[in-house]
């Protein structure tokens, strides 16, 4: 009797050297840039008390090491036209992840991708216009991807961002 056995998923590589560690003016940084990603350098400095220069410099640092991924706006996706947000759980063929991924990516509303452990593979998080347009993203785009073997939706009734401690 074989066998059979699953192949392992390949980690996908990562070039950038190893991020620094953060020390407590970092983490103010980050909280402050979170609460308000607009803020001005000289606001920044004087709230955690460093020097124009080394607050500019903190920052940039942080950007390199991919610390701070970008700066973006909080939308209110109901206020912006988008009435239906809903989480979809797909089961995918083993190893087809990144190939999944950049497809997921390429649909409209496609708000956050999560490759997970479990009962299903990957959880995505989508935002559209009302549940009409959500059931042909859900029937003619994404079941039509040729490695998603299953998905279940979850519509969101109303949700809350939680933002970081002050």
């Amino acid at each position: 009797m074989s066998e059979e056995r699953m192949a392992p998923v390949e980690p996908e590589s990562d070039h950038r050297p190893a991020a620094r560690p953060l020390d407590p003016v970092d983490r103010a940084i980050l909280r402050m840039l979170q609460l308000d990603g607009r803020a001005s350098i000289r606001s920044v400095a004087e709230r955690v008390h460093v020097s124009r220069a080394n607050a500019y410099a903190r920052i940039n640092r942080l950007v390199e090491d991919g610390v701070i991924r970008g700066f973006a706006a909080r939308v209110d996706h109901e206020r912006a036209g988008q009435g239906a947000s809903a989480y979809i759980t797909l089961k995918i063929v083993q190893n087809s992840w990144r190939t999944v991924r950049e497809k997921l990516k390429a649909l409209p509303g496609a708000a956050h991708i999560a490759l997970v452990s479990g009962d299903f593979d990957v959880l995505l998080l989508v935002h559209t216009a009302d549940n009409r347009a959500l059931r042909e993203l859900v029937l003619t785009r994404i079941q039509a991807i040729p490695e998603v073997l299953s998905t279940r939706t979850l519509l969101v009734f109303e949700e809350t961002d939680l933002e970081p401690e002050p």
